[in-house]
């Protein structure tokens, strides 16, 4: 009577390697970790003192006398001054400085929110509706990204503006922007990577609208792009200067504008009231990158990311 033979125990297994909950930072996809080098350290903090420094000499300058900024050596400590000239700057009636922030957020505010809205609804019909000549009308908006306003579409958009009777107002400075081609695109291709087909076609099958599907499934997919062309197209308008400075005049100005009219002083110009002005100016683009850093910074990277 034969006997069967029993197989020999299996050898336990090795024990998986541990893996590290927590990740760092640097790290390849190998795991090898790279260090940054003295040389790249020594890199990074001249690009940070040359990109610092014009903030802080304008600070330097705004809080001391006129005659300070032409001093050798030059005067580097702040003074106690920065008080005195912002009052003087926003009081002064001839400055119009409070009335230029006034007209420079109502411009850039207007046209902000046209850019985004307008861009991420023809952004999502681009990317994810079908109709007859898409492909010839993103060509379109492709072409109008081509024509520089500065060089070839000045003088045909200040001749409407005078044929319109709006020059020295706000419509003129405002009209002309209200659309822009790149936030088309940009809206498009993000659209492109970031909303799948199987979602809108789930949500046509619940029964809902091409707009409830605009406002309900791609408007929170597109946010952080939103965010990143909302900023770029403030800072964009709310620093433009040529085409204001075509359209209005010193009793309805911008921002820009009334800066400029500071530093044509009638004599001599007040280098101190001239950097007071600007540093009023850069104050409403620095709060938004404050609150709104976070947002701009993962808006940038997931649209980096996406495959």
């Amino acid at each position: 009577m034969s006997t069967a033979l029993k197989p020999p125990p299996a050898a336990p297994a090795a024990p998986a390697p541990r893996r590290s909950s927590r990740k760092r930072r640097g790290a390849e996809p190998g795991g090898r970790v790279l260090a940054p080098t003295p040389l790249t350290r020594i890199g990074l903090i001249a690009v940070s003192v040359l990109s610092i420094f014009p903030l802080y000499w304008m600070i330097v300058i705004a809080s001391r006398s006129s005659s300070d900024a032409s001093k050798f050596p030059p005067v580097l400590v702040p003074g106690g001054n920065l008080g005195e000239h912002a009052d003087r700057a926003l009081n002064d009636p001839q400055a119009n400085l409070l009335l230029g922030l006034q007209n420079s957020f109502i411009i850039t505010g207007t046209v902000t929110l046209s850019v985004v809205l307008i861009s991420t609804l023809a952004g999502f019909a681009f990317a994810k509706l079908q109709f007859k000549g898409a492909k010839l009308l993103m060509a379109i908006v492709l072409a109008t990204m081509m024509v520089p306003i500065q060089h070839l579409g000045l003088v045909p958009l200040y001749l409407m503006m005078v044929e319109l009777g709006w020059t020295n107002t706000l419509k003129a400075a405002i009209l002309p922007f209200l659309v822009n081609g790149f936030g088309i695109f940009m809206m498009r291709q993000y659209a492109l990577q970031s909303v799948p087909d199987e979602l809108i076609e789930a949500a046509r099958i619940d029964g809902a609208s091409t707009i409830r599907i605009w406002w309900s499934v791609v408007v929170p997919a597109l946010r952080p792009g939103m965010v990143v062309l909302g900023l770029l197209t403030f800072m964009l308008n709310w620093n433009e200067f040529l085409w204001p400075f075509l359209v209005l005049n010193n009793e309805n100005p911008t921002i820009q504008l009334v800066i400029r009219q500071i530093s044509i002083g009638l004599y001599t110009t007040d280098l101190s009231m001239v950097f007071t002005g600007t540093l009023i100016s850069i104050i409403p683009i620095a709060i938004l990158f404050v609150i709104f850093g976070r947002q701009i910074v993962s808006g940038i990277m997931e649209g980096s990311t996406k495959q």
